[in-house]
């Protein structure tokens, strides 16, 4: 199981990669510059192919 985080997915996973909150499953959405800075700073992350659940027109 884990838990939709949405926009806030890059300040969680950087978060729990700090050690700042406790780790647990998360997916969300990020900005291309988000993700890439994340991998740089080496927090594990991994693109997963699903549809965004706001509507993006």
């Amino acid at each position: 199981n884990s838990e939709y985080v949405g926009l806030e997915f890059a300040a969680q996973a950087r978060d729990m990669h700090d050690g700042l909150t406790p780790n647990r499953a998360i997916y969300g959405e990020a900005k291309p510059e988000e993700a890439r800075k994340l991998i740089d700073d080496g927090v594990p992350v991994l693109p997963l192919p699903f549809v965004p659940r706001r509507k993006a027109n």
